[in-house]
């Protein structure tokens, strides 16, 4: 199990959805740009799944709170726009593997198999699978982390080098 913070675990479901819905899904840009890594303070693009225990840390303690929660409504925004713009036809509609180059060409995910792994995964998805994950269900299991997280702090318990 990794040590994951409330900011990874915020930059996590936001990178995932951004790359999915807006590349993915409707074949368009995703929200993340240079402007977005000024604002939150890092250059790091992809969804974090192969970084280390140091990584995560390194980001956490990078990433800017409050901007961190605009790029995460940004995101929630234009995807509340493509998913009213969805068909019943569109539910079926395949990942494209022009879609799945850019993810890699934009950077992210990276070449590491912690991270690589996730072109394989949802290039056997369809529409209807990437909104199920990682759109809906893989908040989920973050936001439940996440609450334990709090919990833990309310506590007063010892964390990560702490």
């Amino acid at each position: 199990s990794k040590d994951e913070t409330i900011a990874w675990a915020l930059w996590h479901i936001a990178r995932l959805e951004d790359l999915t819905m807006n590349l993915l899904v409707s074949g368009g840009e995703q929200v993340w740009n240079r402007e977005w890594a000024r604002r939150l303070g890092t250059a790091v693009a992809d969804t974090g799944n192969a970084m280390s225990d140091d990584q995560i840390m390194e980001l956490s303690k990078a990433l800017r709170p409050a901007e961190l929660l605009q790029y995460r409504s940004a995101v929630g925004r234009r995807t509340r726009q493509i998913v009213e713009g969805l068909t019943a036809d569109d539910m079926k509609r395949e990942v494209r593997k022009e879609d799945l180059k850019r993810i890699r060409e934009e950077g992210g995910v990276t070449a590491q198999e912690g991270s690589v792994w996730l072109l394989d995964y949802w290039e056997k998805k369809d529409v209807a699978g990437l909104l199920l994950m990682p759109t809906t269900r893989d908040p989920m299991l973050h936001l439940n982390d996440c609450c334990k997280w709090k919990q833990q702090i309310r506590s007063k318990k010892k964390f990560y080098r702490s």
